[in-house]
Formats: C-alpha cells, sequence, structure tokens
C-alpha cells in the first residue's frame, strides 16, 4: 500500500506525484510473481512446476523482483491518482514519466519504494478581461464580379463532359500514368500512378505535372526533365531534378453552356429569368458572408482576450490536436497512410517534420478553447431545461449505469453551456468596421 504522496504542481502545466510503497506491498508482489514462475518454469532436473523457489531466486530472483516491483509501482500509481482531484490528475492523453530511474535500481529485500512520477495537467490560468473590450473586424459585400464568378462555376458544373480528339489544354480533363524514373530510366518504387484523373491547371497532382502534360494527346507517352523550385510547393523536392515517364490515357474538355433563361432554369426551377438566378445567387452568398462575418468576430475577440492570457499549454494537448489534423489530412488526401509516410521517407521528412508547421496554429487554437471553457464555467449560463430534459431523454439510454447516467448529464450541460459562450462573447463586447472587402476577399484565407 501507498504510505505517503506528495502532488507538486510545476511550470508549464505539469505536475509530479511522488509516492512511497512500504516494503510489506511490494515483499508480497514479489512473492506472488515467484509462485507463478515457480508454476510454470522449466529447469533441467526438474519437474515442471517442482522447482524450489530458493534455485529460481538464485538464478532469477534480480529480475523477478525488478519486474514485480515495477508492476507493484504501476499498479498503486493507478490507484493513487484515482484519488486525486481532478485538477491534480494527469491529461488523458499524457503518461506519468518516472523520474530518476536509475537512482532506485537495484531493488533491495525489505525496502519501502519512494518515486516520482511527472505528467501534464489541465492549466490553470487566470481570466483576463473578456467583456467590455473593442476589436476591429472587416466588413464584406457581395459584389457584381461576386456573383458572376459564381455563376461560372455554375457553367463549369453544368458543362457537358466530352472526349477530345486533340492534344490537352489547360481546363481539359485528363486520364494518365506517371511515375518518377531514376538514372537508369526504371520507375523509382511507390511513385507510379495509373489512371489518375484531374484537370490540368488544378494543380490537383503530388508533382505539380499539369503543364508538361499539355499538348499530349491520348495514347501520347514522353519522358521528361523537371527542376523543383520553393515556389512549386512540393514539399521536399525543392532544387531537385526529377526524371518522369508521363502517359495520357484520355483527353476530354468542358461544353459550357450559354448564361441565358434556360440555363437560369437548368439551375433552379424556381428561376425563370437571367435576373432571377443572379438575385438567388446574391442571397445566397449574403447569407454565407454573414456566418463568415459572425465567426471573424469571434475569432477576433477571441484572439483579444488569448492575447492577455499567458499560460502554457501541455505538449500532449498539443501533440493530441496535432495527431488528429493527420488523420484528417490523411482521409482529405485520398491517399492511404502508409503511402503517404513512404512519399514523406522518399523526400527525407518524417511525419513529425511534416506535421511540425501545424504545431503553433494548434496551440492557438488550444488556448482560445479552453479560455472558452473557463468563461463557461465561471459564468454558469442558465440553461433551457425543457430542451436539456428532452436531450438526456434523446442520449442517455437505460442500460447505462447510474454513474454514466450522470456523466453524460454533465456532458449534455456542459456543451449546452458551452455553445452559449461565443454567443455571450459577441454581445457583450464592442466591434469596430474595418475594411470593407468582396465576398471573394472576404472568404479568403489570409495567413496572420
Amino acid at each position: 500500500m501507498v504510505t505517503e504522496k506528495n502532488v507538486k504542481e510545476l511550470e508549464n502545466s505539469q505536475a509530479s506525484l511522488t509516492l512511497t510503497v512500504d516494503a510489506a506491498t511490494i515483499e508480497k508482489a514479489y512473492q506472488e510473481r515467484l509462485a507463478k514462475y515457480a508454476k510454470t518454469i522449466e529447469m533441467p532436473g526438474f519437474r515442471k512446476g517442482h522447482v524450489p523457489t530458493s534455485v529460481i531466486e538464485r538464478k532469477f530472483g534480480k529480475g523477478i523482483r525488478e519486474e514485480s516491483t515495477f508492476d507493484c509501482m504501476e499498479e498503486n500509481l493507478k490507484e493513487t491518482i484515482e484519488t486525486l482531484e481532478d485538477s491534480q490528475k494527469p491529461l488523458p492523453y499524457s503518461v506519468p514519466e518516472l523520474q530518476d530511474e536509475e537512482s532506485l535500481l537495484p531493488f533491495k529485500k525489505d525496502s519501502d519504494i519512494t518515486f516520482t512520477v511527472k505528467y501534464d495537467i489541465y492549466p490553470k490560468f487566470d481570466l483576463p478581461q473578456y467583456t467590455g473590450l473593442e476589436v476591429e473586424v472587416n466588413k464584406g459585400e457581395v459584389t457584381e464580379e461576386d456573383i458572376n464568378s459564381e455563376i461560372k462555376k455554375l457553367q463549369d458544373q453544368n458543362a457537358m463532359v466530352v472526349k477530345k480528339n486533340g492534344p490537352a489544354a489547360e481546363g481539359d480533363i485528363v486520364n494518365v500514368d506517371y511515375s518518377e524514373l531514376d538514372a537508369e530510366g526504371n520507375v523509382v518504387e511507390n511513385t507510379e500512378r495509373k489512371g489518375f484523373t484531374f484537370t490540368l491547371g488544378s494543380g490537383y497532382n503530388f508533382y505539380k505535372l499539369d503543364k508538361d502534360f499539355e499538348g499530349m494527346s491520348a495514347g501520347e507517352e514522353k519522358k521528361i526533365e523537371k527542376t523543383y523550385t520553393a515556389e512549386d510547393g512540393v514539399t521536399g523536392y525543392e532544387g531537385k531534378t526529377v526524371s518522369f515517364l508521363l502517359k495520357v490515357n484520355e483527353v476530354k474538355y468542358r461544353d459550357i453552356p450559354e448564361v441565358d433563361d434556360d440555363f437560369a432554369q437548368d439551375v433552379k426551377d424556381e428561376y425563370k429569368t437571367v435576373e432571377d438566378l443572379k438575385n438567388g445567387i446574391k442571397a445566397q452568398l449574403e447569407s454565407s458572408l454573414e456566418e463568415a462575418m459572425k465567426n471573424n468576430k469571434s475569432n477576433a475577440i477571441l484572439n483579444a482576450i488569448a492575447a492577455n492570457a499567458d499560460f502554457a499549454i501541455p505538449a500532449s494537448m498539443i501533440d493530441a490536436e496535432v495527431e488528429n489534423s493527420w488523420h484528417n489530412f490523411v482521409r482529405q488526401s485520398g491517399i492511404p497512410e502508409d503511402q503517404l509516410m513512404k512519399f514523406l521517407e522518399m523526400q527525407g521528412q518524417t511525419k513529425a517534420q511534416f506535421t511540425e508547421a501545424w504545431r503553433e496554429p494548434a496551440k492557438a487554437d488550444i488556448r482560445k478553447q479552453l479560455i472558452l471553457d473557463a468563461i463557461r464555467k465561471k459564468e454558469d449560463f442558465k440553461i433551457d431545461e425543457e430542451k436539456y430534459a428532452k436531450t438526456c431523454e434523446e442520449e442517455i439510454k437505460e442500460s447505462y449505469s447510474d454513474e454514466q447516467k450522470e456523466y453524460m448529464k454533465s456532458m449534455i450541460k456542459d456543451d449546452m453551456q458551452y455553445s452559449m459562450t461565443v454567443p455571450f462573447l459577441l454581445e457583450n463586447n464592442t466591434f469596430k468596421e474595418g475594411k470593407t472587402l468582396s465576398y471573394k476577399e472576404y472568404m479568403t484565407p489570409t495567413e496572420e
């Protein structure tokens, strides 16, 4: 059993937990492990299960004592963590790390063990001012150019795709094969793509080969050399000259429809004229712009609050967020994870190096999430009891234990309060109008 425990909060949202496990507990664990081995171990001159424990101790005692003592320490650590206050417990994705392991060895018989683990804890911080602030935000407006741009997209979406007999040009849809070639002209392993379809000019291929396929007709094959610059955006290939084998299997083009009343009616039955179409598009853009401006206000006020909230984000929190972003990246790429990893390896990159640029944005996002949660707790918003009861009824199953039901009720309440936090900030802060941007400018992400 644990005879002593001491929790100490450290810098960078970490804590150390020091435990002393008494000798009797450790010896009991050792004897149990010894007895277990005695039943199963095989040694020359003895029948299985009949090896004297004294013989086992002489030969394997040191290893068994280490094994049983470490297991005993781990078991008592888990039990002790359950008794800690929530603010002192490790984060779910933070594994306690044993400190100064070498100083504990060798384990001695009939001796207490005092050891220390370090882990990440939920950050503690004082909330800065979060109401009565004034922040500047840009305004968006829908222009004629924005409307025409949307009409062009609709033309592209409604275009007929027709087989093309001539050479491929920008905007054409091509089905191609391509692969890297080594110095001897052989295909480099794991670089071959067959039957890959994309639109020339879209850049929707790993090697940015759009221009290289232009002018090629169906059935044509050629070898090329391509030198990459940093501007090409092909990570790991900057400054390299690479040989490729290219082949075009098929070329198609889009037959773009004219913008007339018939086209408007094809887009939506309720549109009778081109003017109806334009008005409908304008209303849709204004609706999405309004939502974007609301989000921009939310981000602006959260950035202003976060600028005055100086606290450490645990590394394990950032790691978990980056890992989640990686899984999203793999899913959106449509490329199997093992193949992506091989691409990175070919470029001389590790997964950690590739995702390094994601860490600072992840850190900023986590900071804002923690601030929002702290505001939620402090304000303790009054929720709609009827909606709360209905949600609990829908989401909590009868098969849940009482403990599970209480946990679910708490989570549902937290979620409902959390959803009230941003509207509260928007109502209790002032927003000064900045630059007026077109819909396209406003909706185009910019690096801060």
